[in-house]
């Protein structure tokens, strides 16, 4: 005990002399646990939770938090579609991690998983398409692998590298050059390139590998397996078609062109019918309201990637509702191109409007006799324009033929021809600037335009309609409302000032 005392003393001493010193009294035979490194770790714990609670808080991640729950606000299909994939993660892991389903087959079975992860595509056509390509590519090149592999096995050691490494050049340098065909690459492009990965996987391998053929049975199995639950997951649960999507937002472009029409014109008149030239040409919510304009033209304008994608999915979608087998999607194309060949001519008009300057004072019978004169007649023609747009919208979105619709061209064509013999009557002297009549003139020769090119659209709305077999619409379906929108267009001036308050409110 002694000898310990002095060996205790001695290390003290040799210590140095900021270094801490603990001492503990014990009984002896009892032991001691030193806790202060595990109360370092946990204060070290807390404080990394701490620092996570203050980031939080900070502004980008309340903004980012913001953001992410507006979209899925604004679409919970989105959402849903989250969950759908992990739900088919979820039961595809089931073969990996069952060990019946795991011997069955093999360690192939993760095959099963990077499945779901590339072929999983929100709407049902992008995964039927993905599907079927990737499992028509995989067993296609399956079996070209297992012939060539034949081949080169039969052809002596010498020969079988230069065989497997001709082949894989021949393959994959016709099967690229394929991608650049437009019907290839609108329908099999991916396709192509699975051909191609699996070909090379499956003939290199097999160069080194001897069970191939139990191999290829476990790969093509895996993705088939993969494919059949991404398919069923999509289809069966929350569904979203792209055909229907492609449906949908043709008709709401019809909208959003007529409210563009009608806004232009109402904000061309009306802002040159205000008195004094020192008024500030816009405010707030003008420019709100040319805004939202620009926005709805550019929303056309810019469809037609969307629409070639949309049409090019929904061909592969099972039959759905009143979509059935042989549904004309190419159609739609035709009706978006239509539409755009006519927000290309709102846009003009649009830009022509923006660019007008505020006009010289002049007597005040003349500013007068010209908005009363055109103002009146280029009203109801945009009026008109936009009727025909909404009636062509409504019977695209119901599948349903419309009388209106025929009866709204007439009334936009007769519209038109008085707006024209207007402009011919109009006296000389009721146009005394260069500059006022040179704006006056254009956006009337503009708005005809606009008209002439919405009657292309509704030649394309009543192909759709004849190629889709759209249903008669019932006379007493007809909605109340088609009532109110014809008293409307009698009265032209409400509908632009309802018009204006909805933009505005945009």
């Amino acid at each position: 005990m002694e000898m310990t005392t002095t060996a205790a003393k001695q290390g003290a001493q040799n210590r140095p002399p900021s270094a801490p010193e603990w001492r503990v009294t014990v009984p002896e035979g009892a032991s001691v646990t030193v806790v202060h490194e595990a109360t370092g770790r946990a204060a070290r714990a807390w404080a990394c939770l701490v620092s996570l609670v203050l980031a939080c808080r900070d502004n980008r991640v309340i903004g980012f938090g913001r953001r992410a729950w507006r979209i899925g606000a604004d679409d919970p299909r989105r959402a849903v579609h989250g969950l759908k994939v992990g739900l088919a993660l979820a039961l595809v892991s089931v073969f990996y991690y069952t060990r019946p389903l795991y011997d069955g087959v093999g360690g192939a079975a993760m095959w099963a998983v990077l499945t779901v992860v590339v072929v999983f595509e929100y709407t049902v056509g992008g995964c039927v398409y993905k599907g079927l390509n990737r499992a028509i590519a995989t067993a296609s090149a399956a079996v070209v692998a297992l012939g060539v592999h034949w081949i080169a096995s039969k052809s002596g050691d010498k020969l079988e590298p230069f065989i497997r490494s001709g082949s894989v050049f021949l393959l994959a340098a016709t099967a690229t050059f394929s991608r650049f065909i437009p019907a290839v690459k609108a329908r099999f492009d991916y396709g192509v390139t699975i051909f191609i990965l699996t070909y090379s996987l499956v003939a290199v391998s097999g160069y080194r590998v001897g069970a191939l053929v139990a191999m290829t049975q476990q790969r093509v199995s895996t993705i088939a397996i993969g494919v059949s639950i991404c398919v069923a997951t999509c289809a069966l649960i929350c569904p979203v078609w792209a055909g229907q999507e492609l449906h949908r937002a043709t008709a709401r472009n019809m909208d959003k062109l007529a409210a563009a029409v009608e806004s232009i014109v109402d904000d061309y008149f009306s802002s040159s019918s205000k008195p004094s030239p020192s008024t500030p040409p816009a405010s707030s919510s003008g420019s709100a309201a040319a805004n939202a304009i620009e926005g709805y033209i550019r929303c056309v304008l810019n469809s037609k990637a969307s629409e070639d994608a949309q049409a090019n999915l929904a061909r592969w979608e099972p039959p759905h509702g009143r979509f059935g087998f042989r549904h004309p999607y190419a159609q739609y194309r035709n009706v978006g191109a239509a539409m755009r060949h006519c927000a290309y001519c709102v846009e003009a008009l649009a830009a022509c409007v923006r660019s007008a300057t505020q006009p010289p004072a002049a007597p005040p019978g003349h500013a007068s006799r010209r908005n009363g004169h055109l103002g009146g007649a280029c009203t109801q023609v945009a009026a008109l324009c936009g009727r025909v747009l909404r009636e062509a919208s409504g019977s695209v979105a119901a599948m349903a033929t419309s009388g209106a619709l025929d009866l709204a061209v007439a009334e936009m064509g007769d519209a038109v021809r008085e707006l024209q013999d207007d402009l011919r009557a109009l006296p000389p002297s009721t146009l005394l600037m260069l500059d006022e009549a040179a704006q006056l003139f254009t956006v009337t020769s503009l708005l005809i335009e606009v008209s002439a090119r919405i009657e292309g659209v509704v030649d394309a709305v009543d192909t759709l309609a004849r190629l889709a077999n759209f249903r008669p619409e019932d006379d007493d379906e007809k909605p109340a409302a088609s009532a109110a929108k014809d008293q409307s267009v009698m009265n032209p001036d409400s509908e632009q000032s309802g018009g204006r308050k909805a933009f505005e409110q945009a």
